[in-house]
């Protein structure tokens, strides 16, 4: 007799993709995890006799590939609301900087915990982060169950040892958690990290096996003072240094510019963008992620929120629906970004981002069992005449009912089983205080593009 399986769900409609990466729905269909790995998407009549650790009946519901956050810096869910209706020089240097001076390991701890409930409930199954005291991150994501690609951000002005801490970080905890875990070199940005740093981390990414993980071109202020003081684009400068030769995540990119692409499309490496578009409707930026170009030379665009503390939030969900929405405004084509093309992104391409294609990001026999089940009996998402877009822009995270990492269940029917929120909302109120003052005149940095 067949062994019981690890978790089966029944009786949902399941997102899947075919040869041409095309979205397919399944209706009243199943899936059967083992060790923590899909084994089979079928449909529901025939798994009955079955056995399985586990069995959840999803009639009524979504499974879709966990959601991915490609670039967020998760414990600054612990600054969210702290820097208002700032432009970003002195959201930097009037507030963040300054209060990050005072953080502690267990001021991290609690951010990122706080900020994986957070992910978790929203149906965020993996996150790229991008931090200080990356340890004890790395903690919080082996306890709760989460996937996630891991860096130690550095700045050029703490020396060499950064850059050999962040390189330390790395190998130390790739491949921790039982393979939940993947690390990245994570240099700042080519304004706080000059071109000596990035070489040397472009040859430590070679060396090791390592991508890197870095902000670039964010904005189109950042491009146009690196022309004008360096005369080059801060695309050119990854270029020249090297990191266009490794695997490379670039944070938001909304300042690329058509002379960047050229050199994006011929990168060496695997080259993606994370983009975060709720900050930049907040920071006012003029321009966005150019996600059509990108796609036309080939460079995946992810999904990401950035850090709690700019976004005020770490909704993927959002994200998604705002990608779609923003980038019709922009290319002035309703016909651009439909629904069908913000599930790509918000799947296969996100997976394609953080390195992890072909283990996350499709529902399918071989992959990672990383799955959420979305509710979409609610009034809001009914009735249903395009599956794609009721899903994208009538659901909302809330509507997340399951959450799935590895085969192991971290929500169920809303309830959270991983984090007691209640308690690290508490500890982190006692913190705050100290955490937030700003009266020593500190700041881990100078934002000066």
């Amino acid at each position: 007799m067949e062994s019981p399986a690890g978790l089966i769900i029944t009786g949902c409609t399941v997102l899947t993709h075919d040869d041409q990466e095309e979205a397919v729905f399944l209706e009243d269909a199943a899936v059967v995890v083992r060790d923590g790995v899909v084994a089979e998407v079928t449909d529901a009549a025939s798994i009955a006799g079955r056995t399985a650790d586990e069995w959840i009946d999803a009639r009524g519901q979504v499974a879709l590939p966990g959601l991915i956050n490609c670039h967020t810096h998760a414990p600054m869910a612990a600054l969210r609301g702290l820097a208002e209706d700032l432009p970003t020089e002195a959201w930097f240097n009037d507030v963040v900087w300054p209060v990050e001076s005072n953080l502690s390991e267990r001021d991290v701890t609690l951010g990122a915990l706080l900020a994986c409930a957070e992910m978790i409930r929203a149906g965020v199954t993996c996150f790229a982060d991008h931090y200080f005291a990356m340890d004890a991150v790395a903690e919080v994501v082996t306890a709760c169950g989460m996937r996630a690609l891991l860096g130690e951000a550095y700045f050029s002005s703490q020396g060499p040892q950064g850059r050999e801490k962040s390189l330390e970080f790395a190998l130390r905890h790739r491949g921790a958690a039982g393979g939940r875990i993947t690390t990245a070199l994570a240099p700042h940005a080519p304004y706080t990290v000059d071109d000596a740093d990035l070489a040397a981390t472009a040859e430590l990414a070679r060396a090791h096996g390592l991508p890197v993980h870095l902000h670039a071109a964010e904005n189109r202020d950042q491009t146009e003072a690196s022309l004008a003081r360096h005369g080059v684009t801060p695309v050119e400068v990854l270029h020249r240094t090297g990191v266009l030769d490794t695997d490379v995540l670039i944070a938001h990119g909304t300042g690329i510019v058509e002379s960047d692409l050229p050199l994006l499309a011929h990168a060496r490496g695997r080259t993606a963008v994370a983009t975060a578009p709720r900050g930049y409707l907040k920071f006012a930026w003029p321009t966005t992620t150019p996600v059509r170009a990108l796609r036309d030379i080939g460079v995946p665009v992810g999904l990401a929120t950035d850090g709690a503390a700019s976004n005020n939030s770490l909704d993927v969900w959002e994200s998604m629906a705002l990608t779609s929405l923003i980038q019709k405004s922009t290319e002035g084509d309703p016909r651009w970004l439909t629904s069908r093309q913000a599930l790509h992104h918000a799947t296969l391409q996100s997976a394609r981002a953080v390195g992890l294609e072909g283990s996350i990001g499709r529902i399918a026999p071989g992959h990672r069992a990383d799955l959420v089940l979305v509710d979409l009996t609610g009034p809001h998402t009914q009735p249903v005449h395009d599956l794609a877009a009721t899903l994208v822009h009538s659901a909302r995270s809330a509507d997340v009912r399951t959450t799935v990492v590895d085969g192991r269940v971290l929500m169920r029917d809303r309830r959270l089983l991983v984090i007691d929120v209640a308690e690290v909302v508490r500890e982190l109120d006692e913190r705050l205080p100290a955490l937030v003052d700003r009266g020593h005149g500190r700041r881990i940095q100078e934002y000066d593009t």
